[in-house]
C-alpha cells in the first residue's frame, strides 16, 4: 500500500530542519535525522536512536521513508550476488554484486525498465514503467554493500551504472544520488570509484561535461560504423556517431579524463576488418580505452558470440595502435546477472 505521506527522503537537509522549527523544536533535529537517514541508511524513524520517541512519533506522522526491499537473491557460483529489488510502489528492479579478488562492484540500475531499445539487451524488451528516485538508487548501493561485508567480508569498492535503464534518461536523479554516495554525510565513497555507462546521449553527455562531474564516464558503442550500429541500436539513428563524438570531444577538453567504449564483437554483425578500422579511428578523437565484452545470450539467435579469433583481431589492431584494451569476462551469467541479461526473470 503506497501511503500519502512525503517521503523525507526527497527533502533537503535544510528542509528538514525547517520542519523542526515548525514544530518548535531545535533546528539541529534535522542534522541528526538527515545523519540516520543517508550515513547510517536505517528504514525506520524508530531506528533513531538518539531521537526521543515524541519526535519520532511527529516525524512518523508526517512523513515515510520509502525504502527498498530484497525481494529475492541468487547467489552465482562465481561470486556474484544478483537482488530482485521491491520498490514501495511494487515495482522490481536489478542490482548486482560483482566480486573479484582486488574489488567488489556495485552494479545498479536507474530505471524499471530501459528507455532505449539496445536489441542485445533483455532489459530493452522492458517497458520503461519509471525513472528511480535518488533515494532508491542509494538504497542499492547500501544493499549491496552490506551483501559484500557479509559474503566477501569486504566492503563494496565501486559503483557502475550499467544496470537496468539508460541513466542520462534520468540526469537528476542518478547525479542527486552520486552526489549523495560521494558526501561525507552519506557513504563518503570517492567519485573516482564511480562510473555512468551510457549507450550515447551527445546533449546529455555535454551537461555532464558542463556540470562538471568528478566520476568517470563509459559509452556502450558496439560499433563506429553508423548503419552497422543502427542495427543494434536503433536509437542511434537520433543520436549519430558523429554528435556522439563530438559531445566526447567536448567532454574531454572540459574534463580531461578519458573514455571507456564498451564493444561486444558479434558473429557477422560487427566482426569484420571494416569494423575494426572503423574503432581504431573512431578511439583516435578522444584518449580512451576499449572494453571488450563478452557476449551473454538473452534467449534468441540473432546474436552470438564472435569466435576468438576475431576478438584477437580487434586486440591486436587497437594494440599496434597504442590504444588501451581490456577483455571483460562476464560474470554471474549462470543466474542471469551478466551483462545485457536483467530482465525481472524472478
Amino acid at each position: 500500500m503506497i501511503s500519502n505521506k512525503k517521503d523525507i527522503r526527497a527533502l533537503s537537509k535544510d528542509e528538514i530542519k525547517s520542519f523542526f522549527e515548525s514544530i518548535g523544536d531545535k533546528a539541529f533535529r534535522g542534522t541528526q535525522v538527515y545523519e540516520w537517514l543517508w550515513n547510517k541508511g536505517i528504514h525506520s524513524f524508530d531506528e533513531m536512536t538518539n531521537i526521543s520517541k515524541e519526535t519520532r512519533a511527529h516525524l512518523d506522522a508526517n512523513f515515510v521513508i520509502n525504502h527498498i526491499k530484497v525481494d529475492h537473491l541468487q547467489k552465482s557460483a562465481d561470486g556474484t550476488v544478483k537482488n530482485a529489488v521491491k520498490l514501495h510502489d511494487g515495482l522490481v528492479v536489478e542490482s548486482v554484486l560483482i566480486p573479484t579478488k582486488k574489488r567488489t562492484t556495485a552494479c545498479v540500475s536507474s530505471q524499471v525498465g530501459c528507455s532505449l531499445d539496445c536489441k542485445f539487451c533483455a532489459t530493452a524488451r522492458l517497458k520503461r514503467m519509471r525513472n528511480l528516485n535518488p533515494d532508491e538508487i542509494y538504497d542499492q548501493v547500501v544493499a549491496i554493500d552490506r551483501e559484500s561485508r557479509l559474503y566477501h567480508e569486504k566492503p563494496l569498492t565501486n559503483i557502475v551504472f550499467m544496470g537496468m535503464g539508460e541513466p542520462l534518461m534520468n540526469y537528476k536523479n542518478v547525479l542527486e544520488s552520486i552526489e549523495k554516495i560521494t558526501s561525507p554525510e552519506g557513504l563518503g565513497m570517492s567519485p573516482k570509484r564511480i562510473t555512468l555507462s551510457t549507450s550515447g546521449v551527445p546533449k546529455m553527455i555535454r551537461k555532464l561535461a558542463d556540470d562538471e562531474v568528478k566520476f568517470n564516464l563509459a559509452v556502450s558503442l558496439h560499433s563506429a560504423i553508423q548503419e552497422t550500429r543502427e542495427k543494434i541500436m536503433p536509437f542511434a539513428k537520433n543520436f549519430t556517431l558523429e554528435d556522439l563524438r563530438d559531445s566526447l570531444e567536448y567532454w574531454y577538453a572540459k574534463t580531461k579524463r578519458k573514455i571507456t567504449y564498451e564493444y561486444v564483437v558479434w558473429d557477422t554483425i560487427n566482426d569484420k576488418r571494416e569494423d575494426i578500422v572503423a574503432l581504431v579511428n573512431f578511439c583516435k578523437y578522444v584518449p580512451c580505452k576499449v572494453n571488450l565484452i563478452e557476449y551473454n545470450p538473452i534467449d534468441d539467435g540473432d546474436f552470438r558470440q564472435a569466435p576468438p579469433q576475431a576478438i584477437q583481431n580487434y586486440i591486436d589492431a587497437l594494440e599496434y595502435n597504442r590504444i588501451p584494451v581490456t577483455v571483460r569476462r562476464s560474470r554471474g551469467k549462470d543466474i542471469d546477472a551478466a551483462c545485457g541479461q536483467l530482465a525481472n526473470k524472478q
